[in-house]
């Protein structure tokens, strides 16, 4: 498996345990709901009833984000090389590392550290169509494209 393949496998694994996470919160907060719903009455329950509503929306919307992310990383197809830096690009630029995909945590694979930038970003923006040798300046710092993957 090469270094590129590596970084959006786990990355795609890091998205679905997320996933998996949040639905599993979800579905815990719907059954303790419905429990409540079935052993208590008045204002308390309502009161009780409605926090577990907002916790569920906001659930929902961190879901929701999730899924926005594994869309953009199952479109990235990491056998896929480019001369110009694109969506799904590993990019060294200065000692920065960068897996141009959608905003997420540090990685680190095979003692490289892997920052993932969305291509919305400003140095996601930036790196968007250049090529190796490339420089440009964010906030006051000059970054040079010495290779892309």
């Amino acid at each position: 498996m090469t270094f590129k393949e590596k970084v959006h496998s786990l990355y795609l694994q890091i998205v679905n345990d997320r996933i998996d996470a949040f639905r599993d919160m979800i579905s815990a907060l719907a059954a303790d709901s419905q429990n409540d719903a079935k052993s208590s009455a008045g204002d308390k329950h309502e009161t009780a009833l409605s926090m577990m509503h907002i916790e569920q929306e906001k659930l929902n919307a961190k879901l929701s984000e999730f899924y926005d992310q594994k869309s953009v990383l199952d479109k990235i197809n990491p056998a896929h090389s480019a001369a110009n830096v694109a969506l799904g690009s590993v990019v060294r630029a200065n000692t920065l590392l960068l897996f141009v995909s959608a905003a997420l945590p540090k990685i680190t694979i095979d003692g490289e550290t892997v920052i993932a930038v969305s291509p919305q970003s400003p140095l996601g923006s930036e790196l968007m169509g250049r090529e190796v040798g490339d420089t440009f300046n964010i906030h006051g710092t000059d970054y040079r494209i010495h290779s892309i993957i």
